[in-house]
Parts: C-alpha cells; structure tokens; sequence
C-alpha cells in the first residue's frame, strides 16, 4: 500500500470565489482535521497549509476582487 504525501499530491485549485481561502475546506472529512487556518495567495498565485501541506493554486484567469 503506498501512502501519498503532501508533496506528491495534487494542487487544489481554487476559484476567486473560495476566498477567503482556508485549510481544511468545508468539504474536507472532519477525521483527519487541524485548526483552521486562513491562506493568503493573493500575491504569487499559490499557498501551502503549514499543518498538512496541502498546495492550493488559484485557477488561472481568476479575477481577485478589489477592496
């Protein structure tokens, strides 16, 4: 059995819709949760959760809104 590592996954990619961004998301299995931890990928388009190590990149062509 082999065990996939937060490196070898996958990146979420994320819509500007999903900001702001958390780790773990609302649809993530409560089982194997950590705090909530807020993501900032506003300026180089991606982040990475610091307890699981989970990748998250925004869908290219993603309009941020403006504050």
């Amino acid at each position: 059995m082999s065990e996939e590592t937060p490196v070898s996954r996958p990146a979420h990619v994320v819509e500007a819709c999903d900001l702001p961004l958390h780790c773990p998301m609302p649809k993530d299995a409560l089982w194997n949760a950590h705090p909530r931890v807020y993501l900032r990928l506003e300026e180089t388009g991606e982040a990475r959760c610091p307890y699981c190590g989970t990748l998250y990149r925004l869908q290219h062509g993603s309009v941020l809104p403006h504050h």
